[in-house]
């Protein structure tokens, strides 16, 4: 079957969502998915080894609540010895959707990811592009980094003077 012309590359820059992710693989079934993180490329033989289906209630450092859902896969790195193939797409996408057979997930989740080689710890990723190249499929991870999310937010928008604005006596990030 022919890929559909889409774009070579999707960037989410860390805001994919799960259903965001699988709408993307849908016509790339037979492509190998190869993940990209942490400076290196994952091996062949990768192992999904957990969906996680997450409901988070939050409270940041300027008093601020928030609540998000959201999907965490985690990925072992170790490639079985003899193994050559990085997972199919099609593959990849029944995990998920065997797993969505007993554990409810939302399409609008965010998408996270806990991957890492077994002799390390695991380490959080976003998803940040999909390319789609000729012979597969890349998906690029970033990590995630710790963030003062007032301060972000006042970076982001300049009517919102939050926490840790220069305009509060009191320091909420510290």
């Amino acid at each position: 079957m022919n890929a559909p012309a889409t774009p070579a590359v999707i960037e989410f820059d860390g805001d994919a969502s799960l259903g965001a992710i699988l709408a993307a693989l849908e016509c790339y079934g037979e492509k190998p998915l190869v993940l990209d993180y942490g400076g290196r490329t994952i091996r062949p033989g990768y192992h999904v080894t957990e969906v996680k289906a997450g409901s988070f209630v939050t409270l940041d450092c300027g008093g601020n609540p928030d609540a998000w859902r959201e999907t965490i896969l985690q990925v072992e790195d170790l490639g079985p010895e003899g193994k050559h193939e990085f997972m199919a797409v099609g593959k990849f996408r029944g995990i998920l959707a065997k797993v969505a057979e007993r554990v409810t997930l939302d399409p609008d989740a965010r998408l996270t990811f806990e991957v890492g080689p077994p002799e390390l710890p695991m380490q959080v990723f976003d998803v940040d592009t999909l390319r789609f190249d000729a012979d597969r499929v890349v998906l690029r991870l970033a990590p995630r980094p710790a963030i003062c999310k007032p301060r972000h937010r006042a970076a982001h928008t300049a009517a919102d003077a939050a926490c840790c604005g220069p305009a509060i006596q009191k320091p909420c990030c510290g």
